[in-house]
Parts: structure tokens; sequence; C-alpha cells
């Protein structure tokens, strides 16, 4: 009985949890909502320069460049398909030259326990790409190498190695023509922010360190041919008709487009109560008055009554990108 009773309070605890409304962005949703109605996706970037440790990384690069052009398709799909947007569009720009005009620095971020490499870019060749093609916002999405701890189990769960793994991760942010930050992933407004990678490059070799009777595992890089198996694992579309998209991305954009959906209503949900034109009180028309004789009536004093004064809220203005000079 007592199990029972724990089962349904944690059942109604989720319940009532999910019907809270969660604000991703950086503003608040509503201010989102209004200001950015037409978005442009840049095609997906992949950073050359970042940390990326594979001895083939130029092939490496070519290989994940190929697959963006294949996949990013999907991207666009998905955030159209949230309804958050009146229109989402592909830009159609040259991946490498868009980036290489546009990016001023990278930076490797630790944020609430997240590594990751965070970009910023030049404010005028933003606001000239947003304003050439008729944007409210834009959103740029980057591949990029990043070393950080990680701990991988082996197959048998029984064995585990943690070490300082080689990756590569899938970042994102969501700008406006002035460089403010309205969105990003990660995002750290979720309750555990977290980001996984996008493609591993490196894994213990347990198997080895088995065979030669030894606790020290070694650490190997994953082969061009591996990586290419791994990228070409797909799944359907459930939005482009029977095209197939690969799981390797599916993964990334669907946790990306899940912090982008508009706020759902739940039945218990209170909602903002709005006077319209017919519910306000219409104006009483003035009372004419027969002129009589005049009455002479007392003056009644009344204190004075003091109103606080109005205190507006703080606003809390989004991040905005400040150009620094690269050193």
């Amino acid at each position: 009985m007592k199990t029972f009773l724990k089962l349904a309070l944690l059942s109604m605890t989720v319940l009532f949890s999910s019907g809270c409304a969660s604000n991703y962005y950086n503003i608040p949703r509503e201010t989102f909502e209004k200001k950015v109605k037409i978005l442009g996706v840049a095609p997906i970037f992949v950073d050359y320069d970042s940390d990326i440790r594979l001895p083939e990384k130029d092939t490496l690069v070519a290989l994940i460049k190929d697959y963006n052009r294949k996949n990013e398709k999907e991207l666009v799909a998905r955030l159209k398909d949230t309804g958050t947007f009146f229109s989402v569009r592909l830009l159609d720009e040259n991946a490498d030259k868009l980036f290489s005009s546009i990016l001023f620095r990278r930076e490797r971020r630790d944020d609430a326990s997240v590594v990751y490499n965070k970009y910023f870019y030049k404010l005028p060749e933003l606001k000239e790409l947003i304003t050439r093609n008729g944007l409210d916002a834009v959103m740029l999405t980057v591949v990029s190498g990043l070393t950080r701890q990680d701990t991988v189990r082996s197959s048998n769960m029984v064995s585990y190695l943690e070490a300082d793994y080689n990756m590569l991760i899938m970042t994102s942010q969501i700008l406006d023509a002035n460089g403010n930050i309205l969105w990003e992933y990660p995002n750290f407004r979720e309750n555990r922010p977290s980001l996984p990678a996008f493609i591993e490059l490196q894994y213990p070799d347990f198997d080895e360190a088995k065979a030669n009777e030894t606790d020290k595992v070694e650490l190997r890089f994953k082969t061009i041919p591996g990586i290419t198996r791994v990228l070409k694992e797909t799944e359907e579309s459930s939005l482009q008709g029977n095209a197939k998209v690969s799981s390797a991305y599916t993964s990334i954009f669907s946790e990306m487009v899940a912090l982008l959906k508009p706020e759902q209503h739940y039945p218990w949900s209170k909602k903002k109560e709005t006077i319209t034109e017919e519910q306000q009180p219409m104006p009483e028309a003035p009372k004419q008055e027969t002129p009589g004789p005049e009455v002479v009536k007392p003056v009644d004093t009344k204190p004075e009554v003091v109103k606080p004064e109005d205190t507006k809220p703080e606003v809390v203005q989004p991040e905005v990108i400040k150009e620094e000079t690269i050193k």
C-alpha cells in the first residue's frame, strides 16, 4: 500500500511539473516569439582550427562537411515543424566562406560543468548577413573538435576508463542583427545542462589490455572507415518524405529543436486574463441635473494618501557579443 501511494505521488509530481512553463531562451519567451518571425539557418560549419587530433584530420573534416550538406535540411524541416516561426529557410551561402568572414573568435568554456566551444562573431558582417537576407535572426551551428574528461565502459560493463577523450561536438546559437544571443545550445536554462558528443574520435582498447594481462588501457583513434560507418547509420525522416537522415545528426537535432518548441498549455495551467473591447464596461452617460438652490456643504478634510513610487522591474538584456582584439 505504501509503495502504491509513493508511486501515485511521484506520478502526480511529474504530471504537474511537466505543466510548468519552461523558457529556454535568453530573453522572455513572449519577446522571442514576437521578435523572431523569419529565421535563417546558415549551412552547418566545421571549425578546422579547433581541437581535432585525429591523424587523418583533413579527410575527417572533408567527410563531416559532406554529411553536413546531406543532413542540414532535416534541421530546417524540424524547425519549421515546431510552429514557433512564421518562416524558416536555409541560407544559400558557401559554408566555409561565410564562417571565415563572420568568425571573430572561439573560446573554450566550462559553464555549469559543461565543457564546450563558444563562438563569437563580427557584428558588422553578422548584421549585413541578416539584413541582406531579410531575416529577424539567424541560426549558426558549428561542428568542432574538443578534448574533455569522460568515462567510457567496456562492452561487458565491467571495466571502465576515465580519461581525456577527443571528440567532435555540435553547438548552435540564434543571434539577431545586434549580436544578441537569443538562444543557444548547449542550453544553460535547462535544469541539468549537458552536451553529448557528436562523434567520438577515441576509444579505450579494453580487449588489448585483457589480451596482454595488464590493467593499463590504451586510448586508440577511430579509423575513417569506422567513423564513416557511424555516419552512414540512417533512419527515416518523418518530415522529408522518403529521405534518409544520419542517426548521428538526428540525435543532436532532436535535442536542439526540443528547446525551441512553443509553450504547451495544459488544462491545469493558469491562463493570462486579457480584457477585450467587448468586455470593457461602457462609460456612463453624463446625467443632466435641474438647477436648484445652492447648497453649501461642509468641506471634508481627508488625510493625504502617499502613493508608493512605481518601481519598474529590472530588464535583463541578453548577452551581447563584444568585439575584442585578437591576440
